[in-house]
C-alpha cells in the first residue's frame, strides 16, 4: 500500500480565476504548478506578480510559463513579471511557451522594456491545433491540447513521470545491504547473498506511487472531441464562464457553461473537476457550482489562493 504522505509534491495554486477584465473580487487567469518543487506557470493575466507575492510564490524558482492564447486576460501580466524578475537579479533563463504569433509581440516588448536584463527569455512557439509533447524534464511531461476559441488557443496537460520503487527498509536491514547499493536496487537490481542465493528485486521494494496528471482547458467552446486526451486525468480545470442560462452567449463568444464543463469531466472519467474563468456577471459562483455538480458531483469552484493537491 502506498502512503500518500510519501508522495512527491504535485499541487496547483489558483492565482486568478476571472475572465476578461480584472474586477474588485477576481484577477484574470493565472495558475502555478508545483511538481516536485519545480515551479511552472499557466497563463499570466494582469496582476499576476502581485498575486504571487500575496500567496508567497517564489519568483526565482519559476522555470517555465505556458500561455494558452493571445487574449489580454491571459498574458497582460507577462512583461511586468519578466521585468520584475530582472530587477530581482535573476540570472537563470526563463522559458515561455505560447502560440507562434505571440513571439513577435513578446520580442517587441522585451526590446522596449527589458533590453538590458541579466537573464535570457527563451520563447518556444506552440502549435495550438494538435496534441503534442512540448516540454519534458526528469519529473514531468507537458502536452498541448487543442481548444476552440476566437483566436488560436491550446490547453495543457501536465503528466508526472514515474518515480522509482520504494525501498523496504526492513528487508535492506535484514539482508545487510549497504547504502551505496540502494540506488541499484531502486533501478531494478537484485541482491546476491554470499552463498549465491538471489533475493529478487520485488522482495526488496514496493511499487512506486501511481503517476498523476493535471489538465488545464481555458478558454474554449464546448469541445467533446478533447475527451480522449483527458481520459482518467486526476484533476481537470475547465472554464465555466457562463451558466446554462447564458448558453447562447457562451456559444457566440466560444466559451463553455458550467454544465458543459461537467459533461466533459464526466465523459472523460476524471477524478476531480475545477471550474473557473467566471464571467464578471457572477459575483456568487454557487449557481455555477450547483449546475456542474448535478452532472459531475466531484466538482469544486476555483477561488483565488486555493491550492489543490493532485
Amino acid at each position: 500500500m502506498i502512503n500518500h504522505n510519501d508522495m512527491e509534491k504535485f499541487e496547483v495554486t489558483i492565482l486568478g480565476c476571472g475572465s476578461a477584465s480584472p474586477t474588485a473580487i477576481r484577477h484574470p487567469a493565472a495558475q502555478i504548478i508545483n511538481l516536485r518543487d519545480k515551479i511552472s506557470m499557466i497563463d499570466c493575466g494582469e496582476g499576476t506578480q502581485m498575486q504571487m507575492r500575496t500567496y508567497k510564490i517564489s519568483f526565482q524558482k519559476l522555470r517555465n510559463i505556458f500561455i494558452s492564447h493571445m487574449h489580454g486576460d491571459h498574458c497582460f501580466g507577462l512583461i511586468g513579471l519578466i521585468s520584475s524578475l530582472g530587477l530581482l537579479g535573476r540570472t537563470a533563463s526563463l522559458h515561455v511557451y505560447g502560440p507562434a504569433d505571440f513571439e513577435d509581440i513578446l520580442q517587441r516588448q522585451l526590446k522596449a522594456f527589458c533590453d538590458n536584463m541579466e537573464y535570457e527569455v527563451i520563447f518556444h512557439p506552440l502549435q495550438t491545433d494538435t496534441y503534442k509533447l512540448v516540454y519534458e524534464d526528469r519529473s514531468m511531461e507537458v502536452y498541448t491540447l487543442p481548444l476552440q476559441h476566437r483566436v488560436p488557443c491550446c490547453g495543457f496537460i501536465f503528466r508526472e513521470k514515474p518515480t522509482l520503487p520504494h525501498i523496504r527498509r526492513e528487508m535492506i536491514d535484514y539482508y545487510g545491504i549497504p547504502n551505496n547499493y540502494i540506488n541499484h536496487i531502486k533501478n531494478g537490481a537484485d541482491w546476491i547473498l554470499p552463498d549465491g542465493s538471489i533475493i529478487r528485486n520485488d522482495v526488496l521494494t514496493l511499487p512506486p506511487a501511481p503517476t498523476r496528471s493535471y489538465a488545464y482547458c481555458s478558454d474554449t467552446a464546448y469541445k467533446p472531441d478533447i475527451q480522449p486526451y483527458l481520459m482518467d486525468t486526476d484533476v481537470l480545470y475547465h472554464e465555466a464562464t457562463f451558466s446554462t442560462e447564458h448558453t447562447e452567449i457562451a456559444k457566440q463568444t466560444y466559451h463553455s457553461t458550467a454544465a458543459q464543463a461537467a459533461s466533459i469531466a464526466l465523459n472523460s472519467h476524471v477524478g476531480k473537476l475545477i471550474i473557473g474563468h467566471y464571467s464578471a456577471r457572477y459575483t456568487d459562483t454557487a449557481p455555477l457550482l450547483e449546475e456542474a455538480q448535478k452532472i459531475f458531483p466531484a466538482t469544486i469552484a476555483a477561488q483565488e489562493g486555493m491550492t489543490i493537491q493532485i
